[in-house]
């Protein structure tokens, strides 16, 4: 053990007598826990089986519970230290001579007290940490979901069947008398406040809805990571240490830890179903032109769309019954039949396909229940990556013609990974961009033939949500390979093999939070024909109720 105690006890102790041993190894976390001492850290958690066969060490807080130790190392790996603070007060509770609770009371430097509460067992190598729990000071506001909030930013200027109803509007929505930010410090330095609202904003605070603030997106909403350079990657409470999803992060991460009801955001390749997916919400990336994007900082017209996020299917139901045009009884938009293709979740990870076959095994015996009739079907998927490239063709160009000239001036304050993909797109000839158009009409048309009248179920992404890890990083700065990014970009194609369906073809698109065996969030896509988003939302709402679903 590298780090040594302190010579004198700054704070007051209480509590059973402890032994000194006890009390120098809880001296010793602490300042191994300010130095960011990881080789230390690591020696005062227990292995796990500590306490028996099949006991992971854990370690918990707002973010969330994590389970052995490896997933602890992984986490403070990329935390990159704990916040500066000093204890207060020290409560020691002996259960036996080889097992103790300890309570600190501790104080952040930034203003506001906190709790930690530890369980510590003694082997012969000494006394380790079994168990804790870190209660933070409450924080005003997590700039890392946040760009501003209010209490609330803006009110309801109606009453409506949203009322109580709060939201988090992703930082590309126009919001009255605030600047669109874009997740870009050099763009919102120099960006006026905004005359009126996004045509969405008002439809939501018409029905009585409130909005709690504006969030976080990835710069330009041109990522899925949800990694911004300039604010941080805000939290997945339900994945803590990993990435939240992008581009409408913020947004997700406020509903996620409870900050919001409604997350409201865009979705051109997948920035709503992607965070909705490794965050375990709920989320509807909408028919192409369906709802108004007036006041929304475009990326690539072709393939945006508004959607939202929530915590439950009745939630992203009730807002779909506002935001979204009434449909005619005889529109023809009733869901005929269900369609899944196993070629198409072969393109997702292992347990990304059990869990999907687990929901559809469960389905085929809930077909009297209203659920569509389920049958499969087969599909040449050597034709994914082609339609990925024309995407993202007609994509980057587009995203090229809307930014391309602020882009050129300030390539430099942009993250590494955007402005990669804003430097391929300046490359992107108009020629090419027409070819692409061409056959993004033809996979439009093929894409809409193959759903029909049915409801199309495929991964929402490819994986779980890959893991956060700044060793990854420093590794990168020193020049080597960097291990994170090249997951979270083979995730990004695969995923957006599956999220450029719906966007190639306009449809509607419904993720929803699978049950899984490692209780990672991963999500089932509901693709519909164009207009059947309420029915999409009817059908989620009823998988939830008949126990489809994670909870």
């Amino acid at each position: 053990m590298t780090a040594s105690a302190p010579a004198t006890r700054p704070y007051t102790l209480s509590g059973s007598p402890a032994p000194e041993e006890l009390l120098q190894a809880f001296d010793a976390y602490e300042t191994a826990l300010m130095a960011n001492d990881l080789e230390v850290l690591d020696e005062l958690f227990a292995p796990d089986n500590l306490l028996g066969p099949g006991v992971p060490t854990i370690r918990g807080d707002a973010g969330g519970l994590l389970l052995g130790h490896d997933a602890i190392r992984d986490f403070r790996l990329y935390r990159g230290g704990a916040p500066a603070r000093t204890l207060v007060d020290v409560t020691v509770q002996m259960a036996d001579p080889r097992t103790a609770l300890i309570v600190a009371v501790t104080e952040a430097c930034g203003g506001g007290r906190g709790q930690q509460t530890q369980l510590w067992h003694r082997r012969d190598a000494g006394w380790m940490i079994v168990a804790a729990h870190v209660s933070s000071p409450a924080l005003p506001i997590d700039s890392t979901i946040w760009r501003t909030v209010g209490t609330p930013l803006v009110r309801p200027t109606g009453r409506g069947q949203l009322e109580g109803m709060t939201v988090a509007a992703k930082d590309l929505f126009a919001v009255a008398g605030h600047p669109i930010g874009a997740g870009s410090e050099a763009w919102v330095r120099d960006a006026a406040p905004e005359p009126c609202s996004a045509a969405a904003v008002t439809v939501l605070t018409d029905a009585g809805a409130s909005i709690r603030g504006i969030a976080r997106t990835d710069e330009f909403a041109y990522s899925l990571a949800g990694m911004n350079t300039h604010y941080g990657t805000p939290p997945n409470p339900k994945a803590p240490g990993r990435i939240s999803g992008g581009s409408s992060s913020g947004s997700a991460s406020a509903v996620s830890t409870g900050q919001a009801h409604l997350g409201l955001g865009s979705d051109t390749g997948g920035s709503i179903r992607v965070p909705a997916s490794y965050q375990g919400l709920f989320g509807i990336r909408t028919t192409h032109g369906a709802v108004s994007l007036d006041g929304v900082m475009p990326l690539a017209p072709s393939f945006d769309t508004v959607g939202w996020m929530t915590r439950d299917a009745e939630s992203m139901e009730k807002a779909g019954k506002v935001l979204l045009p009434p449909v005619p009884a005889d529109a023809g938009t009733a869901l005929t039949g269900a369609l899944s293709m196993p070629s198409l979740t072969a393109v997702a990870d292992r347990p990304t396909q059990e869990a999907l076959a687990a929901m559809l095994s469960d389905w085929t015996h809930l077909e009297d229940r209203g659920v569509p009739v389920l049958e499969e079907s087969a599909f040449d998927a050597q034709v994914l990556p082609r339609w990925l490239s024309i995407f993202q063709t007609v994509q980057g160009f587009e995203a090229w013609q809307a930014h391309g000239s602020w882009v050129s001036r300030n390539m430099v304050s942009l993250g590494a990974d955007v402005a990669g993909r804003f430097r391929t797109a300046s490359t992107i000839s108009r020629e090419q961009y027409q070819l692409a158009r061409a056959e993004a009409a033809a996979a439009k048309q093929q894409i809409r033939e193959l759903v029909g009248t049915r409801v199309l179920i495929l991964p929402s992404a490819s994986s779980a949500a890959p893991k956060l890890n700044t060793g990854s990083k420093l590794k990168a700065e020193a020049g080597a390979p960097c291990p994170l990014e090249n997951q979270i970009q083979q995730a990004r194609t695969a995923t957006m093999q599956l999220t450029c369906l719906a966007g190639l073809a306009g449809l509607p698109a419904v993720s929803m939070p699978l049950r899984t065996v490692d209780g990672l969030p991963r999500g089932a896509c509901l693709v519909g024909p164009a207009g059947s988003d309420l029915a999409l939302l009817r059908l989620a709402v009823l998988l939830s109720e008949l126990g489809l679903l994670a909870r």
